[in-house]
């Protein structure tokens, strides 16, 4: 069975460059994805990494 990798993002800057996976760059925009009902266990993990 093939191993799925999340796509990657290059961010430049005057630092130079950085590379995230996209789930990693998204949260740090505070974008998160939900996929099943929100229950109190969710909205906990949620809350953590935000």
């Amino acid at each position: 069975m093939a191993t799925l990798y999340p796509p990657y993002i290059i961010e430049r800057s005057s630092r130079g460059e950085r590379t995230y996976d996209i789930f990693s760059r998204l949260l740090m925009d505070r974008i998160v994805f939900l996929g099943a009902p929100i229950n109190d266990d969710v909205a906990n993990i949620i809350i953590a990494q935000l």
